[in-house]
């Protein structure tokens, strides 16, 4: 998959990360596409490592579902941090 096929696919899957957790997030559009990216690349390598799968072509439901996964680990981690510093 080149670039221009993760970017895609980034942005579609952080927006969709955003719509299964609703909620009052710190930046727009950009910062969702880069935890979208993040969370691909996240769900990717651990998709090798523990299944021995990884992100294989955009129209497999594999590469989908594992940078699903890994963008609303992404998206949780993201909303723990910026929790904290929005609080103290």
């Amino acid at each position: 998959m080149g670039i221009l096929g993760w970017i895609v696919l980034g942005l579609v899957v952080g927006a969709l990360a955003k719509l299964i957790m609703p909620g009052d997030d710190p930046g727009g559009v950009i910062v969702t596409g880069v935890l979208g990216i993040v969370g691909a690349l996240l769900g990717g390598f651990v998709g090798r490592a523990l299944f021995g799968t990884g992100l294989g072509d955009f129209f497999d439901l594999r590469t989908w579902v594992l940078a699903l996964v890994g963008s609303l680990v992404v998206l949780g981690i993201y909303r723990l941090v910026a929790g904290r510093r929005a609080r103290t």
